[in-house]
């Protein structure tokens, strides 16, 4: 995934101006609306160590039908959360780096959003899957899965997860940051799951030995 977010970086047109917004989807499992939506007061972003995002919804193409503005693109709330809802999502340095890097660059739009097009509005799907699509030719990949590896942005979001979820993350605090219910994770990641379980019995296996010898290496009363 990191080559990949360098390719992006690497290639012509929109391409540097989009490495942060892949990595979004990457390093904060965020949806590709909750990235179009992000703004720069929602960023923590220290010069050392993890920082923070604060998410509070998304931008999604409905269509001037189908708003009440009569604007092609609408503010939804976080999905299956109450309006006013928020949602932390702790980010490691190689992405606050990413995202302090992206915003000496090329600023923010004057509503304070991170990503746009070139013409300064809503990204869509065309605006960032050309980029991806050329990303993604440049890149070899193991085992010739190039037809298949992360084909959709989106997959980055899943890629992200899944990465957490091998790493040990207990699976409701993974499902926690990625704005999911712990059934839906559980039924999506159960391969994954399976081997952090694995993990977690090798990690009580060893402590109740460790207890047990203890116990056996207590001196007897008397």
């Amino acid at each position: 995934m990191a080559q990949l977010l360098a390719a992006v970086a690497a290639g012509r047109g929109r391409g540097p101006h989009l490495e942060a917004f892949f990595g979004c989807m990457y390093y904060a499992a965020m949806r590709p609306a909750e990235a179009i939506h992000l703004q720069r007061s929602q960023c923590h972003l220290p010069k050392r160590g993890w920082g923070m995002l604060n998410l509070t919804g998304g931008v999604v193409a409905s269509g001037k039908a189908w708003t009440d503005s009569g604007e092609v693109y609408e503010i939804h709330s976080l999905k299956r959360r109450a309006v006013s809802a928020t949602r932390l999502v702790p980010i490691p340095p190689t992405f606050v780096r990413m995202l302090r890097g992206h915003i000496d660059r090329f600023g923010a739009a004057p509503d304070g959003r991170l990503f746009r097009n070139a013409a300064g509005n809503y990204l869509d799907a065309a605006a960032y899957g050309m980029p991806w699509k050329r990303a993604r030719e440049y890149v070899p990949t193991p085992n010739g899965l190039s037809t298949r590896l992360a084909k959709r942005p989106y997959d980055l979001r899943l890629a992200g997860i899944s990465f957490w979820i091998h790493s040990g993350v207990d699976p409701a605090e993974c499902a926690r940051r990625a704005g999911q219910s712990i059934e839906v994770l559980f039924r999506h990641y159960a391969k994954f799951l399976g081997g952090v379980q694995e993990h977690s019995d090798r990690l009580i296996d060893e402590s109740m030995k460790e207890w047990a010898n203890r116990a056996s290496e207590a001196p007897e009363e008397g």
